[in-house]
């Protein structure tokens, strides 16, 4: 579905026509493909049947083929993970990045999509220029109104931004059109095969050491983006991609926004899916701060474990009432920040006691370690509730961090003589994330060239820009995805 030039489309009229083509310096002309990839989500883990001695997990602990070699004087300090590697304990597979390997013959498949979000649509797509398998985010109606604007603008920054094994982020931007015909952005990013909720619904197994290199990788991410000063505010199962070597990265960034300082100004409670939102949101609080993305980890850490949502309620009320049927009625200090309505609702009700003792019964894997780390997630009191630093800090993790860094990061690699580690296994973003720029956004002209000279210059210096190409068989489809909210974004001011 993109196209470059002539020349380059020449040389490749031999291959199928897909969505993305290379971008003419005059035209947009047509070939390449649009995103082409094999179905995702066959296979979540690679079960070694070879192993002897110990039972077969579905991770295996193979070194990390592609680290880089080791500098001179680099230290290593394997005992500074915590955990043990004794007893033939299976450590997630090495990494290796989907968007790295190129797919063969037989691995190719149409242009087609893969996800519908709040507001995007995502297609797995092949990039012409290399034949990777990538994804192709489409953000259409983009400029109907200044809040979209600002949304989109702030979603498009923040996915180039990222510098983070654990968070999605963009690799390349479509060339834009000329600005009088410039209406919808292309985001590329990195294909992940499947996501979080995907797996837990499936009757693939998992064993704790699924979850925990999972929870050790999502508060990773967290502690990064917090650290930038950045609000998810939608972290749920579909939102967390992962790989068949257990590798995961946090998406979907279209509700995010950045940490307010003051708690005076208001912000919306139009956040979270409801499953996963936290009782300061379900009460109307005006304010809230990272507490609440911290919530949702503890709703997927108990789903985790027990292969079901947590609070499955049909009503925010509802919902509300399964927390309190679990953590017992809160104190009036924890519900300072609620709105009259939802604190007369909790005061009219009979005096609930605690039942935390049933998340014992979530699973076999509901240890005593597993439910003190839940169990301080799952605080109705947001100033009381764990941080995603604290978290990482707790001795649950600590076989997390010893198999992902083992033979998954990056960041650490292997020598002969052994394990290289880095200083910093779960780095903070090297500075906050600005949104200044929106203070110049006074209309949604003004939104749509601050957009356009982004995009612009982003590209500069890069590879050869791509562009959607008409010809493909896909396109049809492709143009007519839409987002579930597209057609009616909120005018209100989003805060």
């Amino acid at each position: 579905m993109l196209a470059t030039n002539r020349q380059n489309l020449l040389q490749s009229r031999e291959q199928p026509c897909n969505i993305m083509a290379f971008h003419g310096s005059i035209r947009p002309t047509v070939c390449g493909n649009l995103f082409p990839s094999s179905e995702v989500g066959h296979k979540y883990f690679c079960v070694n049947t070879t192993t002897t001695g110990s039972t077969s997990t579905g991770l295996s602990a193979t070194p990390n083929p592609s680290a880089p070699n080791a500098p001179t004087g680099t230290p290593r300090h394997p005992t500074s993970l915590g955990g043990s590697t004794g007893g033939g304990a299976a450590v997630p597979q090495p990494h290796s990045s989907p968007a790295s390997e190129v797919p063969s013959p037989a691995e190719m498949e149409p242009d087609r999509p893969i996800g519908y979000g709040a507001f995007g649509v995502v297609w797995s797509v092949t990039d012409p220029r290399d034949g990777r398998k990538v994804a192709l985010k489409k953000m259409p109606n983009v400029f109907q109104n200044l809040v979209s604007c600002k949304r989109v603008f702030r979603e498009l920054r923040m996915l180039c931004f990222f510098k983070h094994d654990n968070v999605l982020s963009a690799l390349d931007i479509l060339q834009p059109p000329q600005i009088d015909c410039f209406e919808e952005i292309y985001v590329i990013t990195e294909l992940m095969q499947s996501d979080l909720h995907k797996v837990i619904v499936s009757p693939q197994p998992l064993t704790t050491d699924h979850i925990k290199v999972f929870l050790y990788q999502i508060l990773r991410g967290l502690k990064y983006l917090h650290s930038a000063g950045i609000l998810h505010r939608d972290i749920k199962p579909g939102n967390l991609l992962v790989n068949s070597n257990c590798l995961l990265k946090i998406c979907d960034f279209g509700l995010a926004r950045v940490e307010e300082p003051d708690p005076s100004r208001h912000m919306t409670q139009e956040v979270v899916t409801q499953y996963y939102r936290a009782p300061e949101v379900l009460m109307g609080s005006r304010h809230y701060d990272s507490a609440i993305d911290i919530w949702s980890v503890g709703c997927i850490f108990a789903e985790l474990l027990g292969r079901r949502i947590l609070f499955q309620a049909q009503s925010p009320i509802q919902q509300l009432d399964l927390i309190t049927d679990l953590l017992g009625t809160p104190p009036l200090s924890a519900m300072a920040s609620a709105c009259e309505g939802a604190r007369a609702h909790i005061l009219r009700g009979p005096h609930k006691p605690p039942s935390l003792s049933v998340l014992y019964m979530l699973s076999d894997g509901a240890t005593h370690e597993a439910v003190h780390l839940l169990c301080r997630m799952l605080v109705f009191d947001p100033a009381k509730r764990i941080s995603g630093s604290d978290a990482l800090s707790h001795p649950y993790l600590d076989e997390g961090r010893l198999r992902y860094h083992t033979c998954m990061c990056q960041c650490c690699y292997s020598v002969p003589s052994g394990r290289v580690y880095t200083r910093d296994f779960e780095p903070p973003a090297d500075r906050p994330f600005s949104h200044s720029y929106e203070d110049s956004m006074l209309s949604v002209w003004q939104g749509k060239e601050l957009i356009h000279r982004f995009i612009t210059e982003h590209q500069q210096g890069k590879r050869v820009p791509l562009c959607i190409n008409p010809q493909s068989a896909a396109f049809k489809t492709f143009i007519r995805s839409t987002a579930w909210h597209s057609s009616k974004v909120s005018r209100k001011e989003e805060r």
